[in-house]
C-alpha cells in the first residue's frame, strides 16, 4: 500500500476504485474514491492495484480508458487457447492475450473480466487457471436453464396481470406448472411453496386456501363451482394415452365370432332405463316354454369379452373401481366410446351377454337356473316412465312387461318371507347443465323402477348360488344382521321417512367376503353383485370368475389375490362414492343458496343430540336431510315450513328458520 495507487476494494459486496491517501494508525489506510468519499481499509481489502500514481479525480477517465475491453464473450477465445495445455494466467498475461497489450487500463480489464467470471476460469491465488471443458458445458447449461426460468417468470406475471385484467389467456406448459401450485394451497394439499407464496403475493391475495381459490376463479383457471372434492380425490378424470391406444381395435371386435354362446336372438329383449343412460347394461326377457311356463331371462353386458384380466383396460378399471356419477356428468370407468358402444346392450345390434335365465316357483323362490355367455338382440329401449305408463295402460301386445311386474311382486314377498327389510327414504337426483342451472328431481319408487330393482337383485342371488354350489371364490357381498328397535318402538314413530330414519339407524355396514355370507337386508343366504360390469370393478371381477368356470377354464383370480383386489377396489370405490355425496351435497346446498326465498315442507327425521336440541330434518320436495337446531320443542315426525337464511355451498353451511303461521297467512 503505498500513496497515489490506486486500488480496488469492496463495499457491501460492490466494486469500488479508490486512491491510496495516507495510513492511519499501523494497520489502517484512508483512500478516496472518484466521489471524494473516504474510506478506512486494511490491505488485505485490496483486491487490485493498477501500476502508477493517481488522483481521485483521475479515476472516472481511468474507467473510462477500460469500458471498451470489458467485453466477457472475449474470455471464451481465451480459454479455448489456455484449455488444450491448462496453462494458468495473471491479469497482466491475460491482458497481452487479449488485446496484445499491458498498459494500465488493459490489465485492470482483464482483471476484471476473470474476478467476474463463473464460467471458464477459477482463481488460484493471484493466477486463474481454465475450467474443465465439462465443468464449462455443465455451468452453461445451468445459466441457460435459469435464464429459461426467469423469462417463464416474466412470461407468466405478464398473462397473470391480463388474465386478471379479463384478457382470454392461451396458459403455456410453464404456466400450467405455476398455477398447479396455486391449485394445492386452495385444495389443501401442503404448504405453501415458495412459488406459490410468491404469485399470491403479486397478485395482491392471501396465502391461504380461499385467496388460492378465488385466484384460480378470477384467472378463469377454475369455475367458481370447481369440484375440489374431485381433485382432492386420487379419481382420474381422464384416460392416459396408453389405455386409449387399445380402444380403436376394440371397437373393431365383433360379438357373433366369440365361440360357445349361446343364441338368445330370438327373444324379445327390453332394457329399461333413465333417457340420458348411456352405458346399457342389463336387458330383460321373458321365455314362454311350451307348457306354459314362464322363464325369465336377465341379460347382463359383457365387456369382458374385449377386456382380459391384467390388460390395461382391466388395470385402468381397477384404478377407477367404479364409475363416479356427479350432478355435472358422469366419468366412466371405461373409455366412453367402449363403455356406450361394443360393451352396451344396444338397440337393434347383435350384443354378447352374460344371460342369467331362472323359473321361478309359486312363492318366488328360485326353482331351476342356468348361467350362459349369449348372443341377444335387444329389441326396445324403454325408460322408466315408459314402462309404467304401459303397465298402467295395461297394454295387450307387450305381456312380457306385465309379466316381469307380476313377477318382481311375487320376489319382493318371498324375500319379505326371508326376513328383507325394506327402507323406503325419499331419493333425488341433482342435475347440473354447464355447471349453472340447477335442478334437484325426486325419484318415484314406481313399479317399473321396483321392477328392475327385483330382477337385478334376482341376478345377483343367482350368480351367489352359482358361486356357493361351486365353491367359487367371488366378492359375495352380505350385512349382518341388525339389532332392529322393538316393534312397539317402531310404532311410536310416525309411518314413513321417519319411522324408515329409524331403521336404516339401526342398519350394519355391508361386507365382502370371497366366501358365501348371508345378506340381512336383502333376505338372501348368498348374493353377489353382476348387474353392472360396465359401471362397478367388482361385477367385472364376477363376471371374470364366473365366465371362467363355465367355460371349465382356469380362474382367472385364486382366493387370496382376488381377496388383494377386491380389499384395494372397496378402498377406492369408497372414495369415489365420498366424492358423489360430497358433489352433491355441494350442488344441494348451492340449489338451497338459490331459492331462499322459497317456503320448504319439512319433516323432523330424528335427534342428532337431543339434549342440545339439535336433530335431523327432511326437506321432502328435495329428498335432502340437514342438521337443524330447534328453537322451541318439536316431535319426531313433526311437520313444519322452513325458509333458508343463509346456505354457503363451499363451506357446507345452511342455517333455516320456521315460517309461523302468521307469514304463511300474509305471503298467501
Amino acid at each position: 500500500m503505498e500513496q497515489g495507487k490506486l486500488i480496488e476494494f469492496r463495499v457491501q459486496g460492490e466494486r469500488r476504485l479508490a486512491v491510496a491517501e495516507r495510513p492511519e494508525g499501523k494497520k489502517d489506510w484512508i483512500v478516496i474514491d472518484a466521489g471524494g468519499q473516504s474510506h478506512k481499509i486494511r490491505p488485505q481489502r485490496v483486491d487490485y492495484t493498477v501500476d502508477g500514481n493517481y488522483e481521485p479525480s483521475e479515476i472516472d477517465s481511468f474507467l473510462s480508458e477500460v469500458k471498451p475491453f470489458l467485453d466477457p464473450s472475449s474470455l471464451e477465445i481465451a480459454w479455448e487457447m489456455l484449455i488444450e495445455d491448462n496453462e494458468t494466467v495473471t491479469p497482466q498475461q491475460m491482458a497481452e492475450l487479449l488485446f496484445s497489450d499491458q498498459s494500465p487500463a488493459t490489465c485492470y480489464a482483464a482483471h476484471y473480466l476473470l474476478s467476474q467470471d463463473k464460467i471458464y476460469f477459477k482463481q488460484k491465488s493471484d493466477h486463474y487457471e481454465p475450467r474443465p471443458a465439462s465443468q464449462v458445458a455443465e455451468i452453461q447449461h445451468q445459466i441457460e436453464v435459469q435464464a429459461q426460468k426467469e423469462q417463464e417468470k416474466t412470461e407468466f406475471i405478464t398473462h397473470l396481470q391480463q388474465a386478471l385484467a379479463g384478457e382470454k389467456i392461451q396458459w403455456s406448459e410453464s404456466d400450467r406448472l405455476r398455477l398447479e401450485s396455486i391449485e394445492k394451497v386452495a385444495l389443501q394439499t401442503n404448504n405453501a411453496s415458495k412459488q406459490a407464496q410468491e404469485i399470491l403475493q403479486e397478485a395482491g391475495r392471501k396465502c391461504d386456501p380461499q385467496g388460492a381459490f378465488q385466484l384460480l376463479v378470477d384467472l378463469g383457471w377454475w369455475s367458481k363451482h370447481e369440484n375440489l372434492f374431485l381433485r382432492r380425490s386420487a379419481y382420474p378424470t381422464t384416460f392416459s394415452r396408453k389405455v386409449l391406444d387399445v380402444v380403436q381395435p376394440r371397437l373393431q371386435s365383433d360379438p357373433t365370432e366369440v365361440g360357445d354362446r349361446l343364441d338368445l336372438t330370438h327373444l324379445k329383449v327390453c332394457t329399461i332405463d333413465d333417457e340420458s343412460t348411456t352405458e346399457i347394461d342389463d336387458g330383460l326377457s321373458i321365455e314362454y316354454l311350451d307348457d306354459g311356463t314362464a322363464k325369465i331371462w336377465i341379460h347382463i353386458a359383457d365387456p369382458t369379452r374385449i377386456v382380459n384380466p391384467g390388460d390395461e383396460l382391466d388395470l385402468e378399471a381397477r384404478r377407477r373401481s367404479t364409475s363416479l356419477y356427479l350432478p355435472t356428468g358422469m366419468v366412466p370407468m371405461f373409455p366412453p366410446e367402449l363403455a356406450t358402444g361394443p360393451m352396451s346392450l344396444v338397440q337393434s345390434q347383435i350384443c354378447s351377454a352374460l344371460s342369467f335365465g331362472v323359473i321361478l316357483d309359486e312363492s318366488g323362490g328360485i326353482q331351476e337356473y342356468e348361467i350362459h355367455p349369449s348372443l341377444i338382440k335387444p329389441t326396445y329401449r324403454l325408460t322408466y316412465d315408459d314402462v309404467d305408463e304401459m303397465l298402467q295402460l295395461g297394454v295387450q301386445n307387450e305381456p312380457e312387461i306385465s309379466d316381469l311386474a307380476k313377477n318382481s311382486y311375487l320376489r319382493r314377498s318371498w324375500r319379505k318371507s326371508q326376513g328383507s327389510i325394506q327402507i323406503k327414504m325419499p331419493e333425488s337426483v341433482i342435475k347440473v347443465k354447464d355447471n349453472e342451472e340447477v335442478t334437484i328431481e325426486l325419484i318415484d319408487s314406481s313399479p317399473s323402477r321396483q321392477l328392475v330393482a327385483e330382477m337385478m337383485i334376482l341376478a345377483g342371488q343367482i350368480g351367489g348360488r352359482y358361486g356357493t354350489e361351486n365353491n367359487l371364490p367371488l366378492p359375495y357381498r352380505g350385512q349382518p344382521e341388525p339389532e332392529l328397535p322393538s316393534e312397539e318402538e317402531l310404532l311410536s314413530l310416525p309411518a314413513g321417512p321417519t319411522r324408515f330414519c329409524a331403521l336404516r339407524s339401526c342398519m350394519p355396514r355391508s361386507e365382502m367376503s370371497m366366501s358365501p355370507i348371508r345378506h340381512a337386508c336383502l333376505g338372501l343366504e348368498s348374493y353377489v353383485q353382476v348387474t353392472s360390469p360396465i359401471r362397478r370393478y367388482t361385477d367385472l371381477l364376477s363376471h371374470f370368475q364366473i365366465k371362467a368356470h363355465l367355460r371349465g377354464e382356469k380362474l382367472p383370480f385364486p382366493r387370496e389375490e382376488l381377496q388383494e383386489i377386491v380389499y384395494s377396489v372397496s378402498s377406492s370405490s369408497y372414495e369415489a362414492t365420498l366424492v358423489e355425496r360430497q358433489t352433491n351435497r355441494y350442488w344441494g346446498v348451492e340449489y338451497l343458496r338459490r331459492n331462499t326465498d322459497c317456503v320448504w315442507d319439512v319433516l323432523v327425521l330424528r335427534w342428532l343430540r337431543e339434549d342440545e336440541d339439535l336433530g335431523l330434518i327432511l326437506i321432502e320436495d328435495l329428498g335432502m336431510e340437514l342438521p337443524h337446531r330447534f328453537d322451541r320443542p318439536v316431535t319426531l315426525g313433526e311437520r313444519m315450513e322452513m325458509q333458508v337464511t343463509h346456505a354457503d355451498p363451499q363451506r357446507d353451511e345452511v342455517r333455516l328458520r320456521e315460517i309461523t303461521e302468521a307469514e304463511i297467512q300474509a305471503t298467501t
